[in-house]
Order: structure tokens, then C-alpha cells, then sequence
């Protein structure tokens, strides 16, 4: 079957809008706006749950085989960010021990304090970490505070295959099931499921609409009647909450209220109107971002902790809009370099495991 380039340019896009969340967001906090935060959101992590329900089909075995290799991935990735993070704690901190690095340290929280760091590498940290309890990284804090869409992606991957194995007929009942429950729970808030329980709902009815989308062509004619409704819904949402709730969007994110997802969904009906219809017919750079798109959301989380340390010196020398242009930009490359050696890791990663494998196997008589 010809791969369908549209969703790799959609994944690259939406992965590059991922990390100018991040910049803005993480370093961003300092020099950028509060509108220009706000507006990086238009393009979130729900058009990755839409596509992966465009993606997706109803072969078990296929899908827990395909979890199971990204999170063997996953786990050779920790372990080397693990084994970074301790080495640049023991080796680096005195070597950079520049007085901005120290703001760098308390802003997410962590103490500066490299003579009393621990000569022992701390396992348990990265145990939890194999069990996805993202706990700190201190040189790399933007990784973990990304990964919570890698735990609702497993929750949602195993129950939407599950779904579109045994109840192929009522996916539509599956639906509206989500929608009902995403609006039981804005409107009576103390039921509110905590955790990761709180996420499913609402991108598990993106991921099943995203499954429905699967080979459609949404009619020119249904176009503005779409937009018109999220003109509409966008109206409503300034009307009911007020203009105070543009500045509280992000804050309406974890877990997913009213708010966000009405905010979300200019995002997932552009995905919808130029799927099928816009045809990407050459692989560039986009669409090589969104085939090694995990690849690439690893290595955003370091880089956007790392321009960091450009950003603070920076901040109060130039005009904020200035520095985007420099920050962004860098971002990207920074991204897109650290992906590649990520990659290399990975590779290596399977490499050991094979050579264990092979050394561990039982010989056939």
C-alpha cells in the first residue's frame, strides 16, 4: 500500500507546533507574551490522537506488537537520558556554574547544589521512569513534563483497537458515549476522574471520529457550514466564560475542559477539510518530521530545555518577537539534530537487546 504522505506532512506539523508550545511555554515564560503563548495552543496534541485514529485499525496483535516496540524505545531512550542527566550533574554543574544557571535550576523547582549531588546514580528514578511515573528530569525538565500524551497514547491505543475489534457496528454509539461523558464531567466537576482517566474521554472520541474520517472526503459544501460552527462555538465560549478565559486555555488543558476542547477545534477541523483533499506527493521535511515524529517529540523535550541557557542571557538584550525569531528556529535544528543521534541510540539499543537475546537463547537440540 503507497503511504499517505498527507499524514506524515500533518504529523510533522503538528510536531513542529509541539515545539514552539514548548518554546513558548517553558523558556517562553520570560519574554513572550501571554497572547502569543495562548495562540501556540490553536495546533495541540489533539490533532496526534486524531491522526492516530486515522491510522489505526482493528488488529490486535498488530497494535500491542507495535506498543510493545515503542515502548522498548521508550525504555532505551530513558536509560540514555537517565545516564545524561546524571553525568551532566556530577561533571558539568561546576563547569557551568554561571549565575543564571542557578535561576535556570529554581524556576522548575530544582535545588542548585552540585557539591552535595550523589556519586550514585539514584535507579529507582529510572525504574519509575519504565513504569511511566514521569518524575523530574533536572537537565532535561521539559522531557517529562511532555510525556504525559505517551501514557493516555497507550490507554487510548489499547481501548480504541479494542473498540474497532469488537464493536466495529456501534463506533458512532462509542462516540457519543465520550462526548456525553466529556460533558458530565465539565458540567459536574467533582466527578472529574484524577490521573490519566481524566484525558480519555475527550481524545478517545478525537481518536474513534479519526478512525470514522479513515478514506473520507469532507464535501466543499460542508467546509464553512464546519467553520461556522466553531466561529459559533468560539463566540459562545467568550460569551459564557468571559475574555479572562483566553488567558486560561492552557490551564484548561490538564485534564482537557470545555475551554480547550472548544479551542482545539479549529485545529481538528483543518485536519478533517485537507484530509484527502490536499495531496503532498513528495517527501520534504515536513513529512520526514512526521515519520520519525517520536523520534522527534523526544529530542524537542531536550532541546527546549536547552535553549534555555541562550534565553536567559538573551531576554533583556532584545525585543521578545526578535528572539523568537532566533529561539524558534534554533529549536527546530537543535530538534532535528538530537533526533538523529536519538535515532543512533535507539538502533544500538536493539542491537544490545538482540546480542543478549541471541547470548541468552536456548540452543535447539
Amino acid at each position: 500500500m503507497q503511504r499517505d504522505l498527507y499524514i506524515d506532512f500533518a504529523k510533522g506539523l503538528a510536531t513542529i507546533s509541539i515545539i514552539f508550545i514548548h518554546t513558548a511555554f517553558w523558556s517562553g515564560q520570560f519574554y513572550i507574551p501571554t497572547e502569543v503563548r495562548v495562540f501556540s495552543l490553536v495546533f495541540d496534541v489533539a490533532l496526534f490522537y486524531a491522526l492516530s485514529g486515522i491510522t489505526s485499525g482493528n488488529n490486535i496483535e498488530k497494535t500491542l506488537y507495535r506498543l510493545l516496540k515503542l515502548q522498548i524505545t521508550y525504555m532505551i531512550f530513558v536509560t540514555f537520558l537517565f545516564f545524561l542527566d546524571y553525568f551532566f550533574k556530577v561533571f558539568g554543574l561546576n563547569f557551568f556554574s554561571f549565575e543564571w544557571l542557578k535561576d535556570f535550576y529554581s524556576t522548575f523547582g530544582t535545588k542548585y547544589v552540585p557539591s552535595s549531588i550523589s556519586s550514585e546514580p539514584q535507579w529507582q528514578v529510572l525504574g519509575n521512569w519504565y513504569l511511566h511515573e514521569y518524575s523530574t528530569c533536572d537537565t532535561f525538565p521539559v522531557v517529562m513534563g511532555s510525556f504525559w500524551y505517551l501514557k493516555v497514547y497507550y490507554i487510548l491505543t489499547v481501548l480504541g483497537v479494542l473498540i474497532l475489534k469488537f464493536f466495529p457496528k456501534h463506533i458512532n454509539w462509542f462516540i457519543g458515549l465520550c462526548i456525553v461523558l466529556t460533558l458530565i464531567f465539565n458540567i459536574f466537576p467533582h466527578y472529574y476522574p484524577n490521573g490519566q482517566g481524566g484525558y480519555v474521554a475527550f481524545y478517545m472520541a478525537v481518536f474513534l471520529i479519526g478512525n470514522r474520517m479513515k478514506g473520507t472526503k469532507i464535501s466543499t459544501k460542508m467546509i464553512p457550514v464546519l467553520y461556522g460552527l466553531v466561529a459559533i462555538a468560539l463566540a459562545w465560549l467568550f460569551w459564557n466564560y468571559g475574555s479572562d478565559i483566553f488567558y486560561k486555555i492552557n490551564k484548561q488543558k490538564f485534564p482537557p475542559k470545555i475551554p480547550y476542547i472548544i479551542w482545539t477545534l479549529f485545529s481538528l477541523v483543518t485536519l478533517f477539510v485537507f484530509y484527502n483533499r490536499l495531496k503532498i506527493t513528495k517527501p520534504n521535511f515536513i513529512t520526514n518530521v512526521g515519520q520519525n515524529a517520536i523520534f522527534f517529540y523526544f529530542a524537542q523535550g531536550m532541546s527546549s530545555s536547552l535553549i534555555y541557557f541562550l534565553v536567559v542571557p538573551l531576554k533583556d538584550s532584545m525585543s521578545w518577537w526578535l528572539l523568537v525569531l532566533i529561539i524558534y528556529p534554533l529549536n527546530i535544528l537543535l530538534a532535528f539534530l538530537i533526533s538523529i543521534g536519538l535515532k543512533k541510540v535507539d538502533d544500538l539499543g536493539w542491537k544490545v537487546l538482540e546480542f543478549l537475546r541471541a547470548k541468552t537463547a536456548s540452543k535447539n537440540p
